[in-house]
């Protein structure tokens, strides 16, 4: 039996139940947990008397890649990407559940650090990992979270309720995660604010009831990129929505870095994609707090334009190259 054989406890070594056991060991259960991983299902209360429910798939190779990317960083990633969905509606997270397909020498403690990822991501909207399931996978790690939120007595905010003449802003970093993905590629180093926003994405996630409270007329995570988004926001309204370059957040790190690779950190910040921040449209006497970036207007029409002219789809799309 070899060194690494006799180092490293396996989730082959523990078997499903045993692993299963592990997470659930590590994950504490907040409030709204009536009852928590142990039995068939979980039972999570919903005072508003409705769920908010979103569900995401993440590939190893296609979404993260080990060696760039801790487990514990890919827990929060996978948490933080559902949980922004449920802000995006004007909700607040309550739970998620895990689905996670692993190959038999995954070792344990890759393992813990991904259940940590999920816990600490969780606790920043005090939501709570109530359950889940396991397989084994052949093809690398497999990662299905399905996240809940409550409405609070709120009415949702969906995409399809834009207006002319609405206010268009955004809440949280655009165009970080596209660099920090650029950098990783070119193998590059200095920038490490880029390569964590890649890592691990920070949404707004308070801004979005407070989106609702102001009276958002429509709203959605930026996952796929700010036109990509914006577009389905046009598409559902029945509206056109102009972006003003000017207005659009370019920092020091986005613009250094992308000297440093001979890019357009614009098109980081209109085409870039797991930032997670929000986009909101607002009637136009809205008085915003400042950490909604006013950006653009909604017109009569029914694409997105940049200053006035066309912008091409952009944005990521599984099934485009």
């Amino acid at each position: 039996m070899s060194c690494v054989r006799r180092c490293t406890i396996t989730v082959g070594d523990l078997g499903e139940f045993g692993v299963v056991a592990r997470i659930a060991g590590r994950l504490p259960q907040g409030r709204t947990v009536l009852l928590g991983p142990g039995d068939d299902a979980a039972l999570v209360s919903a005072p508003d008397g409705r769920v908010v429910v979103t569900t995401d798939l993440l590939l190893e190779g296609r979404h993260f890649r080990r060696d760039w990317s801790s487990a514990y960083d890919i827990g929060r990633k996978a948490a933080a990407q559902n949980l922004a969905d449920v802000s995006a509606m004007g909700a607040e997270p309550t739970a998620i559940v895990v689905g996670l397909g692993l190959p038999a020498a995954t070792g344990t403690a890759w393992v813990d650090g991904l259940a940590d990822g999920f816990r600490e991501e969780c606790a920043l909207v005090g939501a709570s990992v109530v359950g889940g399931d396991i397989a084994r996978s052949a093809d690398g790690v497999v990662i299905g979270v399905t996240a809940l939120g409550d409405l609070g007595g709120r009415a949702p905010v969906t995409r399809s309720g834009a207006r002319p003449g609405d206010l268009v802003a955004i809440a949280g970093r655009l165009g970080h995660a596209a660099a920090g993905l650029a950098l990783l590629l070119a193998g590059r180093e200095g920038f490490p604010e880029l390569v964590e926003a890649h890592r691990r994405p920070r949404p707004p996630y308070s801004c979005g009831p407070e989106a609702a409270r102001l009276g958002a007329t429509a709203m959605l995570d930026v996952s796929d990129g700010l036109l990509q988004d914006l577009g389905h926001i046009a598409e559902e309204s029945g509206v056109s929505i102009d972006l003003d370059p000017a207005a659009l957040p370019l920092p020091g790190p986005l613009t250094e870095a992308a000297g440093a690779l001979a890019a357009d950190p614009l098109e980081w910040v209109l085409t870039g994609g797991d930032d997670h921040a929000l986009a909101a449209t607002f009637p136009q006497d809205t008085p915003l707090p400042p950490h909604w970036l006013v950006v653009g207007r909604v017109g009569e029409g029914s694409e997105v334009t940049v200053g006035g002219r066309p912008a091409g789809p952009g944005g990521w799309d599984h099934f485009r190259e």
